[in-house]
């Protein structure tokens, strides 16, 4: 047979399981664009933040953190976490959400209102109603991340082809074919590790899709003038998922932390989303945002109940869905790629991962609210 595994998908999640199966299996890595991380991981603003998600995805981020300072070895030590605080801030309407992380994430400390607008002088006072400060929040190299397991995987001899899109996949006595133009390849299991194109890639497998959602999200540099040291403020989150910024020397970065529904394709921002950004980081802060450097977006991918579906197709022996890592895939990454490479490899899960009360049946796609989905899948476009 040609290889142990066939992964499909060059983005952080398929170079980064990819390269966990390569310590010991011949693993391949096909990739349907030019160049990997071509989609939502070459476009995410990615910070490390323990106190994001649910349970599932804050256990497995924790669980990642140790694994950041060894990739980086890779890489010829460059950091790939920096510190830099994040400050969620909340109005009234936003207060309870606030206060229900603040019970349950104990990264999180609360902040004085005042205490807030002095860590952020561009924030509105009348319109901040509690604060809280995540002191283990990290930026992300999210290029030197995903340049780790990609140097790492063809170090332990992986083969990577660009441009490869897979049209059809087929079971045949217990090997799985896959098939890219006249390129044809067997392993006995295949990785679906296709993002947004998850269930895309499942319906060419005759495989049953998970009711994966693309969703939209905006992001865009806008300049600022009348502030200093922007780039010493904290990340600035907003509770009610209204907004979110952070300074970067003479403008911010920010987005209206949107969720619209759209299909696999190489997502483009929308001005209305862009406007009403601008609109409501005004209302909120004193940064008077006018006018627009550039713009990006970028497909963050859900399962129904939004944690990741990783597991055995209980319906295609040796069809291992990777799938579902929403916004979360890079800080969760590293810990969910050896969490996933374990379970494909009918191993135990990684002790610390389990330790922190991850179960392979939380991630399984026959769980509850996933396997039970009907089928709607999305439209298959490249572009």
């Amino acid at each position: 047979m040609d290889f142990d595994a066939i992964v499909v998908g060059g983005g952080i999640a398929g170079a980064s399981i990819a390269y966990e199966l390569a310590a010991d299996r011949r693993v391949l890595l096909l990739e349907q664009e030019r160049q990997l991380a071509y989609h939502t991981t070459g476009r995410s603003a990615a910070i490390y933040l323990q106190s994001y998600g649910n349970a599932a995805v804050r256990a497995l981020t924790v669980a990642s953190r140790t694994d950041f300072d060894r990739l980086s070895e890779l890489v010829d030590g460059t950091p790939l976490l920096t510190p830099k605080a994040l400050l969620w801030t909340a109005d009234d309407e936003g207060a309870a959400h606030l206060e229900e992380l603040l019970e349950s994430v104990p990264q999180l400390r609360p902040v004085a209102p005042a205490a807030a607008v002095e860590l952020c002088p561009a924030l509105r006072p009348e319109n901040l109603a509690l604060a809280a400060e995540d002191v283990s929040a990290m930026e992300i190299d999210v290029h030197a991340t995903h340049e780790a397991y990609v140097r790492g995987f063809r170090q332990r001899g992986g083969t990577i082809r660009a441009e490869a899109p897979v049209e059809r996949l087929a079971a045949s006595d217990g090997a799985w074919r896959v098939e890219s133009g006249s390129f044809t390849a067997e392993a006995p299991v295949v990785v679906n590790a296709a993002g947004a194109w998850g269930d895309v890639v499942a319906e060419r497998a005759g495989v049953r899709p998970v009711g994966l959602q693309p969703l939209r999200r905006t992001i865009f540099t806008s300049p600022v003038s009348g502030w200093q040291d922007l780039d010493a403020w904290p990340f600035i989150g907003d509770a009610g998922y209204h907004f979110y910024f952070k300074g970067e020397h003479d403008q911010v970065m920010a987005s209206p932390a949107d969720e619209t529904p759209d299909v696999p394709r190489d997502a483009k921002p929308a001005d209305i989303d862009i406007a009403r950004a601008i609109q409501v980081i005004n209302e909120y802060t004193r940064l008077e945002l006018r006018s627009v450097r550039s713009a990006w977006a970028g497909l963050r991918t859900f399962a129904p109940d939004r944690s990741p579906v990783v597991g055995d197709a209980p319906d295609a022996p040796g069809f291992f869905w990777f799938v579902g890592q929403g916004g979360y895939g890079i800080q969760m990454g590293p810990a969910l790629a050896r969490t996933g490479a374990a379970l494909a490899l009918r191993r135990p899960l990684p002790a610390d991962v389990a330790a922190l009360g991850v179960t392979a049946e939380a991630l399984s796609p026959s769980r509850p609210g996933v396997a039970s989905r009907p089928h709607t899948a999305p439209g298959h476009s490249r572009s």
